[in-house]
């Protein structure tokens, strides 16, 4: 019999190559979170186009040069670096320490420069922020349970923060004032406007910025998070407008009602977000404005699913879901919170109605109006 004919029906050539390429694809993600994390992409990146021999590219950052050389072979194979030959001279067979390094167009802004909209280097760093944690990812997917954020660490702390960071400071003023009616309310003199779930606070201080007459409240369960907020409020004189806030969002009392309530990228992981919703709708003026920011993921289960939806499937494989199940009764929402999931969770907080906001081209998200 023909080995062909084992193989399980809907087999074959085609699928293999899927399994083949998704091996690929995650070998070359680790190697990218190695040259961020070595700062081997900021040194190519530094040195322009004159680019960077192995050792070169070693003796700058102080690291192995045998191991560099490999990286830059594997990098140069993967397209994701352009070699070419020192001198002309150099045989063919020659090993890699005979070939300069350069990074190729459009490498800087998605690999290097954090003050960049295409910056994917932290969304790289941040899956394998979950797999550090995979025999407890396997202990929690046998026996339930979860792996908490202080579990999963600064790694994905930081990498989260660094990767929303660049839009919140360019394009989040902007998008909000776009939207008539909500830039009304978070205009209004002396405006007090809270912001659950703020992690590092670059949020809260891009509200602050945009509207400078507003108080500011950044509120987040996480206290390493809210550690570093209370230093990057510091360090930009605006310790005076906001404020940070170590406390659980479901159960935290704003002191003032307040004008706006803003959840980003967050409300997927609480594990209870109903009630963090009544808290809201307890907390925000009868004309105030409530928005959620979350990922704009399809609006049905449908598979197969485009490149976004894939992507957050494994962000909520890894980090979401089991962060949200280390609760005990949690509602387990995942990284992928339908629309229609969204406004159920309002309608049983007592919300009367959700509508997507008219802002478009904001990462990967989407935006939520909850109306009172």
């Amino acid at each position: 019999m023909d080995a062909a004919e084992d193989r399980p029906a809907g087999g074959g050539p085609a699928f293999l190559g899927k399994v083949v390429v998704a091996a690929t694809g995650f070998a070359e993600l680790a190697s990218i979170a190695m040259g961020d994390k070595l700062g081997w992409y900021r040194a190519l990146n530094d040195a322009g186009s004159a680019g960077l021999s192995s050792d070169e590219l070693a003796e700058n950052t102080a690291t192995n040069p045998r191991y560099v050389q490999e990286w830059l072979e594997q990098q140069a194979v993967a397209g994701l670096l352009t070699a070419s030959r020192q001198s002309e001279d150099d045989a063919p067979e020659e090993p890699g320490g005979s070939f300069r390094f350069n990074l190729p167009p459009g490498a800087a802004a998605a690999l290097v420069d954090d003050d960049s909209l295409d910056n994917l280097a932290p969304m790289v760093r941040m899956l394998m922020a979950g797999l550090a944690n995979f025999p407890e990812l396997l202990a929690a997917y046998r026996n339930g349970g979860g792996v908490p954020w202080s579990v999963v660490g600064d790694e994905a702390r930081d990498s989260q923060a660094r990767g929303n960071k660049a839009w919140f400071e360019t394009r989040l003023g902007t998008a909000l004032a776009g939207v008539g009616d909500v830039h009304a309310i978070l205009a209004r003199a002396g405006a007090r406007i809270l912001d659950l779930g703020a992690g590092y606070g670059w949020s809260t201080l891009a509200l602050a910025k945009a509207y400078p007459g507003a108080v500011v409240v950044g509120i987040d369960i996480d206290e390493p998070s809210i550690v570093r907020a209370r230093d990057h409020a510091r360090e930009r004189g605006m310790a005076g407008q906001v404020s940070f806030e170590h406390a659980d969002a479901a159960g935290w009392q704003s002191p003032d009602s307040a004008d706006a309530v803003f959840i980003f990228e967050a409300l997927h992981d609480m594990p209870f977000p109903v009630s963090v919703l009544q808290s809201i709708r307890r907390m925000v003026k009868p004309d105030g404005v409530v928005v959620v920011m979350d990922e704009a993921v399809a609006d049905s289960f449908d598979p197969p699913g485009d490149e976004l939806e894939r992507l957050m499937y494994a962000y909520s494989l890894l980090i979401c879901l089991p962060d949200s199940l280390s609760t005990p009764g949690s509602v387990g929402t995942g990284t992928v919170m339908r629309p229609s999931t969204l406004e159920r969770y309002a309608m049983e907080a007592g919300f009367s109605r959700v509508a997507k906001l008219p802002i478009e081209d904001f990462s990967f998200f989407r935006f939520y109006r909850l109306f009172i």
